[in-house]
């Protein structure tokens, strides 16, 4: 039994090493390529800096990123207001039960599928396709994710405390504002990190919901690729796998610290 629990553990440990290295290494080869003194994939010719002085001085890639950054920033915004105002109506008594299957499909649905429906009613309503269709598709999508989570730390407050700021003479709307709402804070940022994590990466969306007149940071590097891999899209590939890195360790570091407050 002894042996065969030692095998069992390191068949495990190595297919976990496999899969790692799978998923790893080709991150690990573009961020090392990026201070290649050659363009990728040619050899290593030497150590340079030259990509990432390309990358500050693109006007065009910095217009793209500052696209993505603005419909990141709106389309989280405006998810996290929605999701408080829907949590607000529940603690008035609302009940929202039967609503939540309309977020959850946002999840469950291909992204396709819903950029195409989104592209769809645009038309039918005749709206420009720009920055503003790119931040309501983007928080149609978001909402598929606030909305679930926050409803569920929602439910998971004591009660009692809204009870007892009710008796001490607080209106319904201070308890709500003064009480429940701090306590959702927590999962209300985490979730925010996450949408606009979601937001700024995102492609699908924004190839069908942009239209000609603006440009995410997803679209320009596939402009860019077309045209053949360029050095300056290692260099930037680098510097975003840092800032999600950032973005993650955040969003992890913010849900530890809320569930030590929940247990």
């Amino acid at each position: 039994m002894v042996k065969v629990s030692k095998i069992n553990f390191f068949s495990t440990s190595i297919i976990v090493a496999c899969t790692y290295l799978f998923l790893y290494v080709p991150l690990v080869v573009l961020l090392v390529f990026s201070f290649n003194l050659e363009a990728f994939p040619s050899p290593w010719k030497g150590f340079t800096l030259k990509w990432y002085h390309e990358l500050i001085q693109s006007k065009h890639l910095w217009a793209s990123f500052l696209n993505s950054l603005i419909v990141a920033i709106c389309s989280t915004g405006i998810s996290l207001t929605m999701g408080v105002f829907l949590i607000f109506y529940a603690a008035q008594g609302g009940r929202i039960g039967n609503f939540l299957n309309l977020f959850y499909g946002n999840l469950v649905i291909p992204e396709t599928v819903l950029a195409v429906s989104l592209l769809g009613f645009f038309t039918l309503i005749s709206l420009p396709l720009g920055l503003g269709t790119l931040v309501l598709a983007h928080s149609v999508l978001g909402l598929g994710f606030v909305i679930p989570i926050v409803y569920a730390r929602f439910l998971e407050l004591d009660y009692r405390m809204t009870e007892a700021s009710l008796v001490l003479g607080a209106s319904p709307v201070q308890t709500f504002f003064k009480v429940t709402l701090p306590l959702l804070k927590p999962a209300l940022t985490v979730t925010g990190l996450l949408v606009f994590i979601i937001s700024f990466d995102d492609f699908i969306l924004s190839y069908f919901c942009a239209g000609s007149t603006s440009q995410t940071l997803s679209l320009y590097i596939l402009s860019m690729l077309r045209s053949g891999i360029s050095p300056i899209v290692n260099a930037l590939s680098a510097v975003l796998l840092l800032f999600s890195s950032c973005l993650v360790i955040l969003f992890f570091t913010i849900s530890k610290k809320s569930r030590t407050r929940i247990f």
